[in-house]
């Protein structure tokens, strides 16, 4: 009798709590991969949300306070000096409009495909646009005032840019001064001529839809339904260690719901505490600031600044796994009362 409750105890602690604590995060982040709000929302959101965020990124530059990196923040202040937002050239160049039509568009249309609700289809990004704005006058126009804003440079800076300009395969940043205009000017053109050369012109979402059976089929419900299959795995365990440690029907479902318990609740316990860290790393600049040596306080303002997006993400991703470990919780106390 004790070597038969030695052998389902092991069975119930060995297999079906770690694979139930397994399954439930797998479960939780399959949901989540399809969900609207990861696939077509969260994108959406984020893509809104940059000229804020950058515009908040020129204001703060101008602070006298901030310190650290030098050349950064002599960068922004110059940038921020031409009276120009960013949101600004976003929109004189057409990268607002083609952020927040095309592209966004196409996040919608790859979500909504997903779904089911409409039929599948290619569906690929087209970054002509984005390329032929790295080329716009305007942005020529806003660097050449940033150049005008930036202090004269030394024999140092001007070897820099000279380097620059005849290797333009050289990684680095340029220097935060101003070299003769004919030469700035021509390792600025060098620079977005190998930008826009080493981007496609398309970047494909979704291909060969072809060889997908229907026209018109719901992915991301038959996925999350699906996942739900893989705790009969658990159960599985869960179930024959029971039978295995008792003998009596209120034994097995004693054991059975503690068993789902411990494997749920640390799931659950598991997911808030990582939400909950995210979220205060996310405030304020939060881990970010824990040493010094991780960056300069113009990578801190930044970071600062585009701080929610962690935030945003951690919810999205893990909000489905908290609610799974949660109705798995729930089906232990169940079979406990």
């Amino acid at each position: 009798m004790t070597a038969r409750r030695i052998i389902g105890a092991l069975i119930l602690i060995l297999m079906g709590i770690p694979t139930l604590f397994g399954i439930i995060w797998a479960v939780g982040l399959v949901r989540a991969s399809v969900s609207e709000k990861v696939l077509s929302d969260l994108p959406r959101e984020i893509i809104a949300e940059i000229p804020r965020a950058a515009d908040e990124i020129f204001a703060a530059a101008e602070d006298e306070s901030l310190g650290g990196d030098e050349e950064a923040r002599t960068w922004l202040k110059a940038a921020a000096k031409t009276g120009v937002s960013p949101r600004e050239l976003m929109e004189k160049t057409g990268i607002l409009r083609w952020m927040e039509g095309k592209l966004s568009e196409s996040l919608r249309h790859g979500g909504l495909m997903i779904r089911g609700e409409i039929p599948w289809r290619p569906i690929s990004i087209d970054m002509r646009p984005l390329k032929q704005a790295l080329l716009h006058p305007e942005l020529d126009a806003f660097l050449a005032a940033t150049l005008a804003n930036l202090p004269p440079c030394d024999k140092e800076g001007i070897g820099i840019w000279m380097s620059v300009k005849n290797h333009p395969d050289l990684v680095g940043d340029l220097p935060a001064c101003r070299p003769d205009l004919p030469l700035a000017g021509k390792v600025l053109l060098l620079k977005k001529s190998r930008a826009v050369s080493d981007m496609d012109d398309e970047v494909e979402i979704i291909d060969d839809v072809r060889s997908f059976p229907f026209r018109r089929f719901p992915l991301a419900k038959a996925l999350a339904i699906g996942s739900y299959f893989l705790f009969l795995i658990p159960a599985a365990f869960i179930f024959i260690g029971s039978v295995i440690v008792s003998r009596s029907s209120s034994g097995r479902l004693l054991w059975s719901g503690a068993s789902v318990l411990a494997g749920s609740l640390p799931a659950l316990i598991l997911t808030l505490g990582i939400k909950a860290f995210i979220r205060w790393g996310s405030l304020d600049g939060g881990f970010f600031w824990w040493r010094q040596s991780w960056g300069s306080d113009v990578d801190r303002l930044v970071l600062d600044k585009l701080s929610w997006i962690p935030g945003r993400v951690a919810d999205a991703f893990f909000s489905p796994v908290l609610w799974t470990a949660v109705a798995a919780a729930i089906a232990g106390v169940v079979l406990l009362a």
